[in-house]
């Protein structure tokens, strides 16, 4: 569960910019959020929803990339060559050389953790990891790049493991790698202690940039083939949304036959069903039915073939997890994304969707709080803002979308007419 998640020199992103999903007090919707359940703490609610507005090029997509490096950095292997994906801020000169700056806030597993990351895109210049048992702030561990060479690491009191395991945990991690990484890749069995932070950084927070709803898609079809049972719910999925397919099945190749066999994994089907598979929906009307491939499909039918797995760890038994979507609305019907919304909302969940959109909709039809409308804007030295519809002077019942329009809340595109 995302508390709040903070950026600065990074991207577009200048100063510390910080996004809440801590639920503002007496705004009523009790569906729209839910109670963490911390252990020791009498935590505030938090949000079940975010959605986030802004005129083009003010930063939205941004902050989802900023979202997703911590995640994207654990999913790479360590010790490769890589280069991190940070990017400072690039009109102040002072900053060009300086490293980004990320820190999440969330909970897992009923604790409170603090992750703190500051980065150039060649190697890691602090890492730092705080957890909160019964409230009280406890050091797991901190590295801190003191000179150019020298790295100087400081280990809590209650991390797991001993001094030996601790060295070398940390004579194992390279220079552009995470040691939340190693530790936890380097760990014996009864050293559970880092898995835990690590497992929601790496797993939990899943962001969809504006191209990557096409490779979702192919997960969709990848995974229908490796377990034909979830046909039936990805076609209630569409169903339910008024999309009309009514049958789903897979033409394969012979090198598609003859590489995929009965213990094939899922990352398998991935790697042919593009290129060796051609998928077929079957639609329904009343004059009988009728069969198109996929790619004959719209590009919103498309979208939400794709969306469907990450609206099935959204709604997964004991789900904490978030998913982030750049553009949710990208060819989707407003009244789609609407019932989305309101299906998550209603949903006894403790999961989060975080979204941008250019989609105002949402804003006339009550189902979000004036905490729940974010708005992203630059100043005059090209820095993205990021703040709250709450931030300003507002009633529960005004006409949010007619204020938004005009200009109450600021966050929309400068224009110049001829």
């Amino acid at each position: 569960m995302l508390i709040e998640f903070s950026v600065s020199n990074f991207r577009s992103f200048r100063e510390k910019q910080t996004l809440s999903m801590v639920a503002s007090p007496r705004l009523g919707k009790k569906q729209n959020v839910f109670d963490p359940e911390v252990a020791g703490e009498d935590f505030p609610k938090l949000l079940k929803v975010a959605a986030i507005y802004g005129p083009n090029a003010s930063g939205k997509s941004n902050l989802v990339k900023a979202i997703n490096l911590i995640s994207d950095l654990l999913h790479k292997k360590p010790g490769d060559s890589h280069l991190i994906p940070a990017d400072p801020f690039r009109f102040d000169r002072e900053l060009v050389d300086k490293p980004s700056e990320f820190e999440m806030n969330f909970i897992h597993e009923g604790t409170r953790f603090q992750f703190i990351l500051k980065t150039t895109a060649e190697r890691i210049f602090e890492e730092t990891l705080f957890f909160f048992p019964k409230g009280k702030e406890h050091l797991l561990y901190s590295r801190k790049l003191s000179s150019e060479t020298v790295e100087n690491y400081t280990f809590g009191a209650l991390l797991e493991g001993g001094t030996i395991v601790h060295e070398a945990w940390r004579r194992l991690t390279p220079p552009n790698s995470l040691f939340l990484a190693q530790a936890v890749l380097n760990s014996s069995e009864d050293l559970q202690q880092l898995k835990s932070p690590y497992e929601w950084l790496k797993n939990s927070n899943m962001c969809i940039g504006q191209n990557g709803i096409t490779t979702w898609s192919i997960a969709s079809r990848s995974m229908m083939m490796h377990s034909p049972v979830t046909k039936s719910a990805l076609q209630d999925f569409l169903q339910h949304l008024d999309v009309p397919i009514t049958g789903i099945r897979f033409e394969e190749s012979e090198k598609f036959k003859s590489e995929i066999g009965p213990a094939s994994k899922i990352n398998d089907y991935v790697k042919l069903v593009e290129s060796e598979a051609k998928t077929k929906l079957t639609h329904t009307t009343a004059l009988g039915d009728a069969e198109f491939d996929f790619t004959e499909e719209s590009g919103g039918t498309q979208n939400l073939m794709g969306f469907w797995i990450p609206w099935l760890h959204l709604h997964a038994k004991s789900s904490e997890k978030v998913v982030v979507v750049d553009e949710l609305d990208s060819s989707i019907h407003p009244k789609i994304v609407e019932l989305l919304v309101e299906n998550h909302l209603v949903a006894d969940k403790k999961s989060q969707l975080i979204f941008t959109t250019h989609d105002t909709h949402l804003m006339n039809t009550k189902l979000l709080r004036r905490d729940q409308f974010w708005l992203t804007e630059r100043d005059a030295n090209g820095a993205t803002q990021v703040f709250s519809i709450h931030d300003f002077q507002g009633r529960g019942s005004e006409d949010i979308e007619k204020r938004y329009y005009e200009g109450r809340y600021r966050g929309l595109p400068i224009l110049s007419r001829s």
